[in-house]
């Protein structure tokens, strides 16, 4: 995966959510005018990757309590250089989780956000344009909390809203009730 084929994605994902294409746009001018968009150094901003990771049944979603943002969001992080978002999506799942076996939905992006993340020490205010995948736990259900985390927790989708008003974790679990309630039929 590459460049070429983020925007690729992007495109098909776009072509599923003509109501987010401007977002999508935005996403892919940045991906094309930034050749080293999966790089850290790069102080705009970056690529990251993220994990919408949802239990056997797909009820519950896996959150983190993150240590930096102070706040309850999906599992991901920094590509540091890889560009194949997806596999870094699904490692970052796993570092964070310690859970094994995470299987891909159907391995197209299942979300895309752009926000803000607050300067740091030496590392200015800049923006995250992550890419989001859909997994589902098909082994333990078991989490352990990394180092990035303050807790874990598997909560409930209808109830996303006890945990955080963020728009763009209620704009998943909105996709995700959707998705369930068509497999369901």
């Amino acid at each position: 995966m590459g460049v070429q084929e983020v925007i690729r994605q992007l495109r098909e994902y776009r072509s599923r959510w003509e109501n987010e294409a401007e977002t999508v746009d935005r996403f892919i001018d940045f991906v094309a005018a930034h050749p080293d968009c999966f790089e850290r150094h790069l102080r705009i901003g970056h690529v990251t990757g993220s994990a919408w990771v949802v239990n056997r049944a797909g009820t519950h979603v896996l959150l983190t309590h993150h240590k930096k943002l102070g706040m309850w969001v999906q599992l991901g992080g920094h590509a540091d250089g890889d560009a194949d978002v997806f596999r870094v999506a699904r490692r970052e799942a796993e570092e964070e989780s310690g859970l094994e076996g995470l299987v891909p939905v159907d391995g197209r992006i299942f979300d895309v956000d752009v926000h803000r993340i607050p300067g740091r020490g030496e590392v200015p205010e800049h923006l995250h344009w992550d890419i989001r995948y859909a997994f589902r736990a098909t082994g333990s259900e078991m989490y352990r909390v990394g180092d990035e985390s303050h807790d874990l927790a598997w909560v409930d989708i209808p109830s996303m809203k006890s945990v955080t008003e963020e728009e763009s974790m209620l704009r998943m679990a909105a996709k995700w009730r959707t998705r369930l309630s068509s497999e369901n039929r």
